[in-house]
């Protein structure tokens, strides 16, 4: 496939849209180096029509990753900067009193996009953050009792700091079930990070990445066509119960104070599902469950204030919940 090639046409199939996906990552790789995870939770998101959380210390290419995203699948993308004194009307738009025809007509927000990239959203109180919740699940917005909806694909890739850092507020978990993946950014390796200076030292510009060579490899009709064939996966009813009995067991956990709801089970399902159409297969098997449970699963559960003290984290208590439950064959 021809990564210069205008995708706006294309006719939508299956094959065609994996091989596409598939290009994202070393598409992406131009830009953002050793992100791999990150990338195919992102194109999970999109399949599944899902909002993603991405963590991790400032300066490791977070909003980067998005950028070329956007990039390299033909998508309009806006990016709002969280700040505590943002307002809701700031995201998701107002209404403005025109004074040539003496009628107030709606200014639409960033929102009104494809990609939202919400920086820092931790950073802005609570009433900000909560401006979202109807367009992440409802994908439209109400002004003045007047719903509009949103521009389709539509996705917000949330970033966020650690929460010890001073200034933030943790997000509600009505919020935090909202995201389908919680996807951790790590610090790169040492290689990694010798290839990011290596690049900065020959002239890369992260502002400009059309001259780092991203061009889109894949677009809207790639993305239907994908979802189209990933509703028709076929998840047997061992696989079914597998997702149940892994959410259940997080209810019954010693170390958490609140387990993942049922909307955390559909999620790892349809995310087990997206992740076996992108690995090949039309059916799950228990390994694309267990590959998706920790970006699925991590931000639905609370720790209790004494498991969090004796250093225990959602992680070890979903791997160690894996590693009990009894897994069908």
């Amino acid at each position: 496939m021809d990564p210069t090639t205008d995708n706006a046409g294309r006719s939508g199939d299956a094959d065609t849209a994996r091989t596409a996906l598939e290009a994202l990552r070393a598409e992406i790789a131009k830009a953002v180096v050793g992100q791999d995870p990150a990338v195919t939770g992102l194109v999970v998101a999109l399949l599944c029509r899902g909002h993603v959380l991405l963590e991790g210390v400032p300066g490791v290419a977070k909003t980067l990753l998005v950028r070329a995203l956007a990039s390299a699948l033909e998508l309009d993308t806006k990016r709002v900067q969280f700040t505590p004194d943002l307002m809701p009307s700031d995201v998701t738009g107002s209404l403005v009193y025109d004074t040539r025809s003496a009628e107030f007509s709606f200014q639409p927000g960033p929102v009104f996009t494809n990609l939202l990239l919400a920086d820092e959203i931790n950073r802005t109180p609570p009433k900000t953050q909560s401006s979202l919740l109807e367009a992440m699940e409802e994908r439209q917005v109400t002004v003045d009792g007047t719903p509009r909806p949103l521009p389709e694909p539509f996705l917000v890739a949330a970033t966020q700091n650690p929460v010890e850092y001073e200034g933030t507020y943790p997000l509600p978990e009505a919020q935090l079930d909202r995201f389908l993946l919680k996807l951790t950014i790590p610090l790169p390796s040492r290689q990694d990070e010798i290839d990011v200076l290596t690049r900065h030292a020959s002239g890369f510009d992260p502002r400009d990445l059309r001259a780092a060579g991203v061009r889109p490899v894949a677009g809207p009709a790639d993305l239907e066509a994908a979802r189209a064939a990933v509703a028709k996966t076929t998840v047997s009813p061992e696989i079914t119960a597998y997702v149940v009995d892994i959410c259940r067991a997080t209810r019954e956990s010693p170390s958490l104070s609140l387990g993942v709801s049922p909307r955390g089970a559909t999620a790892l399902l349809a995310t087990s599902r997206a992740w076996a159409w992108l690995t090949g297969r039309d059916y799950v098997i228990p390994d694309d469950v267990k590959a998706l449970a920790l970006p699925t699963l991590r931000h639905r559960v609370q720790l209790r204030p004494e498991a969090e003290m004796e250093g225990v984290t959602a992680d070890s208590v979903v791997n160690a919940i894996l590693a009990h439950v009894p897994v069908p064959r």
